[in-house]
């Protein structure tokens, strides 16, 4: 069995730790470790894709294309961030540069709560709700359906450090470093985008 058994387990407390570990293990040449990453990250660099693009097939094929970028250049991992950081800077760099293909914009979808990744509320920020749930699950569903549309309405550079902040749990100092924006400027796009979000969910949030 092999020695990075034990690390797969998916990113939690000293997971920084671990995913050093495993990267170093890699670049001296054990391929298992890569494999190791993979398995921590890939359904949370899945999901990411997923809220990023709205669309299944869009986020699967974009998440196969980060883990083949991240192949291709962990050798290269400098260790000036944490691969945490380092992984969402590739993931909101491939879907940004998937949202701009021609491709993308011809058969782009929006999300749609039934085939959320996580099929749950979980699919959308938690943006200061305090309410209760509804009891109905129509009425659930439809509260559900309006707050990812309206998170899809905003700016996709407002969009993406809603996503990283309040769905990812990522520090203003981890957005700014993953977006390569400045942390005055993250602090204003999230400021205008939770602002933009309230007042389109009004009564709901």
């Amino acid at each position: 069995m092999s020695k990075l058994t034990n690390m797969t387990e998916t990113a939690g407390a000293g997971s920084a730790r671990q995913d050093q570990h495993l990267v170093s293990e890699f670049i001296r040449g054990d391929h298992s470790a890569f494999e190791c990453l993979v398995l921590r990250y890939q359904d949370r660099v899945f999901n990411l894709c997923y809220r990023l693009l709205g669309s299944r097939d869009e986020a699967e094929d974009s998440a196969q294309e980060v883990f083949v970028k991240v192949y291709r250049h962990l050798k290269g991992f400098r260790f000036k961030s944490s691969f945490y950081t380092w992984l969402h800077r590739i993931v909101v760099n491939t879907c940004k540069n998937r949202i701009k293909s021609v491709e993308y914009r011809s058969t782009k979808t929006r999300v749609s709560i039934d085939s959320s990744p996580e099929n749950s509320i979980n699919a959308v920020p938690d943006i200061a709700d305090q309410g209760p749930m509804p009891d109905n699950t129509l009425e659930q569903k439809q509260r559900m359906e309006r707050i990812a549309k309206a998170l899809n309405s905003l700016p996709p550079d407002q969009k993406t450090v809603v996503i990283l902040c309040d769905i990812e749990g990522l520090s203003y100092d981890e957005i700014a470093r993953v977006t390569k924006n400045r942390l005055g400027t993250v602090k204003s796009k999230l400021s205008r985008a939770r602002l933009a979000l309230r007042n389109k969910l009004e009564g709901i949030i």
